[in-house]
This record gives structure tokens, C-alpha cells and sequence, in this order.
């Protein structure tokens, strides 16, 4: 059996954890080998499964014998990733290189290639039926999804294409021949083997680009096959985040199956009235039924414009925190079990 992916997206702080840990939860409940992954490095996943911690490597949980879980570290997944495409030697200078720890810690893509790559490597893998992906914050979310062609475009872009020359094994010659004297006589006048270091690392990093852009390609194709959920709350951050999702990941050949209305406030509220005598809590009331009315109404809209299910996560306190708590969230959104299972 080919495992499926089901990718949670969405804004930072919309509760996108919580809702991967609830969604693997429910499908591990349901049969379904899962694995979780994450790159979140503040540990809301390992919290909310009830588990001390998470390492890159995924591990089973202790009371769930069809969940696992995983956190992928970015910088252990780009020596993994250096290691997978290219020789050797190559890759153990590119893992020690300082510009490569730079590169892979500060380009904005980084981690959301990274994190694909990792997620597309457990899937290939097939020892899970389902793997949920919990995607990084940055800009959205969408970088996940643009990341494998921002990467290829970085390593195999003209500026590192025109300062590595051109094509193996010739780049190679010339450099060892004429760019590498030149450049250790110019560290000799600066005083150090600044540009020489810079040139070794340009030049290692240009020979992942067969492998990069392979990849890439079939990261690109399995996140096409993928269901995707987007998360959001009825704020207006989030609510923009969540457009741009919409309206930018189909561009991608990506077609959001759902989106998720986190922490909701009850309809019933809506046409709820209030005995009372304080008009200070009569007023109060009144105002959290608009509030109400103002997110049905704009769930609706969504669901119209975009033609996916509306998925309503109530508001729970205290939040979920435990397995305990993921199962009285599912219990009070049964709709999550539905996106689980398909």
C-alpha cells in the first residue's frame, strides 16, 4: 500500500499542533498506522501527545500502538541531505563548512525544504499508512509548498552557476587548475583563507544540484497527492493567510481539501438570550453572540467561495494539552475524525 500524506497548514498560532496531534490521534484510532511529524521546535507536539520529547527519528507511542511520532530538526535533515546527494567527501566538507550551517539555517526556504524532503523520505518508507505533517509558520505555511523549487532555483541558479563555471567534471578541473591558486595567492595578501573557503563551499554545494533538483521534482509530486487542510481562527491574520493559501497553492497544482475554523465560539449563542438584571452582563453576552454570528457568517463565505468543508473546532479551556485532551477535542469535533480517515 502507498501511504497517503495529509499536510496541516495554515498561519503561526492558529493551534496547527494541536490539530495534527488530534488528526493522527484519530486516525491511529481508527486502525490507521500514522506518524506525526513536526518542525516545531517548541515541543507542542511531543506536550500535546503526552510524551516527554521527540526526536528526528520517529518513535512509537507508549500508549497508542498505531501512532508514532517524529521532530525534525533542520540542521540535522540538511546533513542528511548533503550526505544523500553527493559523494562522500563532498559532503563531509559541506557538513563541517560554517557557510553551509549559515545557508541552511538563514535562507528563508530552508527549513520548509528540509522538513519536505524529511516528510517525502517517511512516506517513501511506506511503514506507515498515513504521515501528518505539522508545516513550519514561515509565511503561512506556503513556503512548504514552494520551498523544493526555491532550493533548486538557489543551487542551481545563475549566480552560483557563473561563480562555479560550467558543467562537471570540467567546473572541477578549471577550479583545481586556475581559481584555487589564484585564490589562495589572494588569502596569502589578506591574510587569511577567507575566499578559499567561500569558493570550496560555492563549489560542493553546486554538486547537489542533480540530486536537489531530482528530488525536488519527486517532493513536487507526492505534495500534489497529498490531502492538504488549511488552519485557521476567525482573526484577521489568520483569515488572510488562509486566502492566500487558497487562492496561491492551486497555482502550485496543490488543492486545499478543507479548511479548519479553530477555537469557535458556539452557534447556539447566536439567538441565546439572557435573563438578567446587570445590563453590564446582558451587554456582554450580546456582544459574544455577534461575535458568534460574525464567524458562521464568514465560515459560510469561505465554504461558498472556495467550495471545501468547513471543519469548526470549538473553543475548549482549558486547551488540550495531553491525550486526554485530544480526545475530548475530538470528541467535541467529530468532523476531525472525517479529515483523518479520508
Amino acid at each position: 500500500m502507498i501511504p497517503g500524506a495529509l499536510i496541516v497548514t495554515g498561519a503561526g498560532g492558529v493551534g496547527k499542533t494541536t490539530v495534527a496531534a488530534a488528526v493522527g490521534l484519530a486516525a491511529a484510532r481508527s486502525g490507521v498506522r500514522t506518524l506525526v511529524v513536526t518542525v516545531d521546535p517548541a515541543r507542542r507536539l511531543a506536550d500535546a501527545l503526552g510524551l516527554g520529547g521527540l526526536g528526528t527519528e520517529p518513535s512509537p507511542h507508549p500508549e497508542e500502538p498505531r501512532l508514532w511520532a517524529a521532530m525534525l530538526d533542520a540542521a540535522s535533515s540538511w546533513q542528511a541531505i548533503a550526505r544523500r546527494h553527493t559523494e562522500p567527501e563532498v559532503a563531509e566538507r559541506l557538513v563541517a563548512s560554517p557557510f553551509f550551517a549559515a545557508a541552511t539555517s538563514h535562507f528563508p526556504a530552508s527549513q520548509s525544504y528540509a522538513a519536505a524532503e524529511e516528510a517525502v523520505t517517511f512516506l517513501d518508507a511506506r511503514a506507515w499508512e498515513l504521515v501528518v505533517v505539522d508545516t513550519p509558520p514561515a509565511a503561512g505555511g506556503i513556503e512548504f509548498f514552494t520551498a523544493p523549487r526555491a532550493m533548486t532555483e538557489l543551487i542551481g541558479g545563475r549566480v552560483l552557476r557563473w561563480l562555479t563555471g560550467g558543467p562537471l567534471p570540467g567546473r572541477r578541473f578549471l577550479f583545481d587548475r586556475a581559481a584555487r591558486p589564484a585564490l589562495r595567492l589572494a588569502d596569502e595578501i589578506l591574510g587569511s583563507d577567507l575566499l578559499s573557503r567561500v569558493a570550496q563551499f560555492m563549489m560542493d554545494l553546486r554538486t547537489t544540484y542533480e540530486g536537489v533538483a531530482r528530488r525536488s521534482r519527486e517532493i513536487e509530486e507526492r505534495l500534489r497527492a497529498a490531502r492538504v487542510v488549511v488552519v485557521t481562527t476567525a482573526d484577521p491574520t489568520p483569515i488572510r493567510e488562509a486566502l492566500t493559501m487558497f487562492r496561491e497553492l492551486p497555482q502550485l497544482g496543490v488543492a486545499p481539501t478543507a479548511s479548519i475554523f479553530n477555537r469557535t465560539l458556539p452557534e447556539e449563542w447566536i439567538d441565546a438570550e439572557v435573563d438578567g438584571d446587570d445590563p453590564a452582563l446582558v451587554e456582554n453576552f450580546r456582544r459574544w453572540a455577534e461575535e458568534s454570528r460574525r464567524q458562521r457568517d464568514l465560515r459560510a463565505e469561505f465554504s461558498s467561495r472556495y467550495r471545501t468543508e468547513s471543519v469548526v473546532v470549538p473553543w475548549l479551556t482549558p486547551p488540550p494539552v495531553d491525550l486526554a485532551g485530544l480526545a475530548r477535542l475530538l470528541d467535541a469535533a467529530p468532523d476531525l475524525t472525517k479529515v483523518a480517515t479520508g
